[in-house]
């Protein structure tokens, strides 16, 4: 019956000039980088204080991950729900150490065990510098900071996560991506403007000094309107990270669509950057009225910045990766419904002729443009993700559901 349905879609698309085989062959190939956060609220394991730094997770439902194996085990199940072959995203946090080793001194051998487990999997790694949540950033400052020792070990953490991140490209044979974020701002409306930002470039133009392999090690850097405690001033705003990236070979400009004034879209900035970056990073989440990281949906501006990345022939181009964190439904999941939703929105995207509504455009015909757009909403995506899933061996509809319930009953809820 599926084959049959597939089948009938298929044709359907076809009348429309869509190749449905190529949409999956090509969507196959995208990876996505499957954030560990969303396991265990952003703990980490390095100590069990509370989140800071503009960060915080809500919720408490049962089964939080409390260990690297329990951890592990989680991503393990939901990557079987999910159809290909992804990456996985680590934050500094996550260091498996005896928690002794201080940020700044974090080597490559406390992540072995997260490589021995991509490793078998066939995963790759991304990575974060963590400069929230610590002693050194209790006034929300890091890599702007006036005083030169904290900054001092904030560059020091950086390059050394830039130094992990090379370890993992090299290890699994897949480009890491690295990624810096800072909780940098001021509640109030500063004095002075320039001066934290003068600071954070010196920063970071000393963090990207030491080069890596282009085919072990890229980096972004990931701007933000604002955050708790910062409303007044972000340090790290997004014109001052479009233009270091810029104006800094190699450095790509992450937009994470969380990040925005509820009023932008992040969709429209995807083109004009790929208009002057060689390659783009996306963190995907879904902000309600502000930056609060809920699971990704099936929605609209989701299936817009797909189509963005399809149609501007930009998926080989750019660093797909998620970034939410609800702790009020099953984590697990959570992460299931978010990275599906992602992928359907790519589907979508794929099977939609985009050089005809282009020729329609540039035409001036905008009666078919707009007709076209409403009939294509209504074609049967479904039974082409069907498809896709049954090629990858993944359950669908209810069925991937069903299995985290079980889960849940007989691994997440004995937790305590």
């Amino acid at each position: 019956m599926m084959a049959t349905r597939y089948e009938s879609a298929k044709e359907i698309y076809a009348s429309f000039g869509v190749d449905t085989e190529k949409a999956l062959e090509t969507l196959s190939d995208v990876k996505i980088s499957m954030h560990c956060w969303q396991g265990d609220d952003i703990n980490g394991f390095e100590s069990n204080e509370a989140l800071s730094g503009g960060i915080q997770a809500t919720g408490n439902y049962p089964g939080k991950a409390r260990t690297p194996e329990e951890l592990m085990s989680d991503i393990d199940f939901a990557l079987k729900l999910i159809p290909g072959t992804h990456k996985i995203n680590l934050h500094a946090i996550y260091a498996i150490t005896d928690g002794t080793v201080s940020r700044d001194k974090l080597k490559p051998e406390h992540f072995k065990k997260w490589v021995d487990f991509a490793k078998a999997r066939g995963l790759g790694i991304d990575i974060n510098p963590t400069l929230f949540s610590h002693p050194m950033a209790a006034d929300g400052l890091t890599l702007s900071h006036p005083d030169e020792k904290v900054r001092r070990f904030w560059i020091d953490h950086c390059k050394a996560m830039r130094e992990i991140g090379a370890y993992f490209g090299k290890e699994l044979g897949i480009t890491c991506l690295n990624n810096v974020w800072i909780p940098d701002g001021y509640k109030e409306v500063p004095a002075d403007r320039f001066g934290p930002r003068q600071r954070l470039k010196e920063s970071l133009d000393e963090i990207f000094s030491v080069k890596y392999d282009k085919r072990y090690l890229v980096d972004s850097v990931e701007s933000k309107v604002f955050g708790i405690g910062i409303e007044s001033y972000t340090v790290g705003s997004h014109e001052f990270y479009m233009n270091y990236a810029a104006k800094n070979e190699g450095i790509m400009c992450l937009l994470d669509n969380g990040h925005f004034h509820p009023t932008e879209v992040c969709s429209d900035k995807i083109p004009s950057l790929l208009l002057f970056s060689e390659n783009l990073a996306l963190h995907v989440t879904r902000g309600v009225r502000w930056d609060s990281d809920h699971v990704v949906a099936f929605e609209d501006e989701l299936k817009e910045m797909a189509k963005e990345l399809v149609r501007c022939n930009a998926l080989k181009r750019t660093f797909i990766g998620l970034d939410f964190f609800d702790a009020s439904i099953n984590r697990v999941a959570a992460w299931v419904i978010g990275t599906r939703n992602l992928q359907k929105a790519l589907l979508f995207a794929l099977l939609t002729p985009f050089e005809e509504l282009k020729k329609c455009q540039d035409e001036g015909d905008f009666t078919k443009m707009f007709a076209l757009s409403e009939e294509l909403k209504t074609l049967p995506l479904f039974d082409v993700w069907e498809e896709f899933c049954s090629r990858n061996n993944v359950p669908s509809k209810n069925e991937w559901f069903d299995k985290v319930l079980d889960y849940e009953k007989n691994v997440l809820s004995v937790r305590g």
